[in-house]
């Protein structure tokens, strides 16, 4: 039926897609584009025929919706769907200048189809067929998804998107994914799925750290009823404990997650690598190693990543301990920078942050990183997971002051200043966390005086600022808060993890304005 029917075309390639993304594999990678390619060419056959010769989208955006039949209202919805995804594959396999051109396009006649059916569907007047609320269902995924993600952007890059017609609302977006998720049609499921990767790591990594469990438990609990040992499922609730600071939870639902299915393997990495950190909030750093070993061995996505995670818990375990197999972590900081790829043409944040980091382990003598673990856990924003959990928190503090007295009993060298700042940030999270809030801000409040003397980890004072920030923000400094957020965003260029940095002070600033209006809102309902 792939060859005859669009939907059986579309699905059976979205499959070939999503798998070709967990393997990483070339030949997977090639083989979904050239079935997506397929998936198109059955959808334009659906399209309404047109002789103008233009843009792909032309044929939607000089009609109304009643010039259409309910079958090429499908196709379009079908057809613009088709050019995300291949778009998608595009920035996997094309590493040129041309490859993101192509994909440019595509995402952008796609998101102007969206657009176009949006307006039609929401016409009054306009006609519903039998299967229009499929229809409906993948119009909210598109402008769902686009709104969602668009509004995530910096303003920087938003300005630019902008001007290339793009637009997003938070709260439109994700309403409009929450009423695909919640009707019964062919995208509910991946209407759900995106609003759950949004509630448990887009608003987490991205955002100001506090996840949105409530809302992806909700969302969350009919599907575990109608399928308990569905692999997905238990992926999400155990994300979802672990953002609650529930590690053992956690760790039983990931277990089981990897347990209820075996046809893909790629599925378990996601698992690992949460297991991994979920170990890591216990200090059980040799089972930490186990799962990082396991993703260097068995997945593609981040090599470079991986063996670096290996060779920093190796890095913590006392030094006269035997470590697991015979490795060595210096020999495996060595090997870090051997690994790296390229995603969409360039190498992800985390593995240049995990090179630059491994770099001076390249010395005869090297100067050992002071706790590579606890630092790689802040970009993942690991602290705020364990926030709730004072004995994890404290474990965390013990281990940053025994690397500082480590570094006050060594002779000074050109990362000391460096070293001493990555603990004091860290020091300064742990002391948020147990309500230490004077002793917090002093600790963010060295790091940016030693601006100057910080040679080598520039991203250290623009993430001082966004943490001290954080903290007025919870002591009610608001304005104190919007000024260092500022400074953070336009004083400093150009240092590891920028984009993850400016993603989250975007975020901070969005909270802190919409909290401004519900409180001007408030007060104009009072008078």
């Amino acid at each position: 039926r792939i060859r005859d029917s669009m939907y059986h075309a579309l699905i059976y390639a979205t499959i070939l897609e999503m798998q070709a993304m967990m393997t990483f594999e070339q030949d997977d990678i090639a083989s979904a584009g050239s079935t997506m390619k397929s998936a198109q060419e059955v959808c334009q056959r659906f399209r309404k025929k047109s002789t103008v010769v233009g843009s792909i989208t032309s044929v939607v955006s000089k009609s109304s919706g009643d010039d259409f039949t309910e079958e090429e209202l499908h196709a379009e919805a079908c057809y613009a769907e088709c050019l995300l995804q291949r778009a998608a594959l595009t920035f996997l396999q094309d590493e040129n200048m041309m490859g993101f051109i192509k994909g440019g396009i595509k995402v952008r006649n796609s998101y102007m189809i969206y657009k176009e059916l949006h307006g039609f569907t929401q016409a009054h007047g306009f006609h519903r067929g039998p299967s229009h609320t499929h229809l409906e269902g993948a119009v909210s995924l598109g402008i769902g998804a686009f709104n969602l993600t668009l509004s995530l952007v910096p303003p920087r890059i938003l300005r630019l998107l902008e001007f290339a017609g793009f637009s997003g609302d938070k709260d439109y977006g994700l309403s409009q994914l929450h009423e695909g998720a919640t009707s019964l049609n062919l995208r509910s499921m991946l209407c759900a799925l995106l609003l759950l990767c949004y509630y448990t790591f887009l608003s987490f990594i991205l955002g100001t750290g506090e996840g949105e469990v409530t809302e992806a438990e909700r969302l969350l609990k009919p599907f575990l009823v109608r399928y308990p040992r569905g692999a997905i499922f238990l992926f999400f609730a155990g994300r979802a404990e672990e953002i609650k600071g529930n590690i053992d939870e956690a760790v039983a639902l990931f277990d089981e997650g990897c347990k209820a299915q075996q046809a893909w393997k790629q599925f378990h990495h996601m698992c690992y690598w949460e297991l991994m950190w979920c170990y890591t909030f216990k200090r059980a750093w040799k089972m930490a190693y186990f799962y990082a070993d396991l993703l260097s061995k068995e997945s593609r996505w981040s090599k470079a990543m991986y063996v670096y995670m290996k060779a920093a818990y190796l890095s913590m375990l006392p030094v006269d301990e035997a470590r697991p197999f015979g490795e060595q972590e210096v020999e495996l900081f060595r090997q870090v920078d051997s690994f790296k790829q390229k995603i969409a043409g360039k190498s992800p944040p985390t593995e240049k942050f995990a090179i630059r980091k491994a770099r001076r382990y390249k010395a005869s003598s090297p100067v050992l990183l002071p706790v590579p673990v606890l630092e790689m856990m802040y970009m993942w924003n690991g602290f705020t997971m364990i926030r709730k959990r004072p004995e994890l928190t404290r474990g965390m503090m013990e281990t940053l002051l025994e690397a500082e007295r480590t570094l006050q009993e060594a002779p000074a060298n050109d990362y000391s200043v460096d070293d001493r700042s990555v603990i004091l940030l860290l020091k300064g999270l742990c002391l948020k966390n147990e309500g230490q809030t004077r002793a917090a801000e002093e600790c963010f409040l060295q790091v940016y005086k030693s601006e100057k003397k910080i040679k080598y980890d520039s991203y250290l004072v623009p993430n001082a600022l966004l943490e001290l920030s954080l903290l007025y923000i919870e002591m009610g400094r608001k304005e104190e808060a919007v000024k260092l957020l500022q400074r953070a965003k336009t004083h400093y260029k150009d240092y590891s993890m920028e984009s993850r940095t400016q993603f989250r002070i975007h975020a901070a600033l969005s909270k802190l304005r919409a909290n401004t209006d519900d409180t001007e809102e408030a007060s104009s309902t009072q008078l």
